[in-house]
């Protein structure tokens, strides 16, 4: 699968598993989870182009997408990666908590999302 598709499927599936949430749809939502995990992973096979390859979804028009992708990136992007998530950090609900937890485990030192 080339780079592009595999963008394409982590920011479906980061779209399709908020919608989920949002429905209180939890079975569905970790089906999607699992298949955004799976994307990341191929794309690291990769190596930093995979990593590189992702980062384009730090302009996504959904936010849930960028964050997701913000969240994945933070070893690789850091300061990119950071400003997405403290823009994201700034609203409220689900989405912008979620970018301030990435945000809280990475300066604990506690984020793992992509050990490298």
């Amino acid at each position: 699968m080339s780079l592009e598709k595999l963008v394409e499927a982590f920011a479906q599936h980061s779209a399709a598993q908020t919608d989920a949430i949002w429905r209180g749809d939890a079975k569905t939502g970790n089906k999607h989870a699992k298949k955004v995990n799976a994307a990341f992973d191929k794309l690291c096979a990769y190596g930093n182009p995979g990593r590189d390859a992702l980062a384009a979804l730090f302009m996504h028009p959904r936010m849930d997408v960028r964050v997701k992708a913000a969240a994945f990136l933070l070893r690789h992007g850091t300061e990119e990666a950071k400003t997405v998530l403290k823009d994201a950090a700034q609203g409220e609900g689900l989405v912008s908590f979620a970018a301030s937890e990435a945000l809280k485990r990475w300066e604990e030192g506690t984020w793992s999302l992509d050990p490298g």
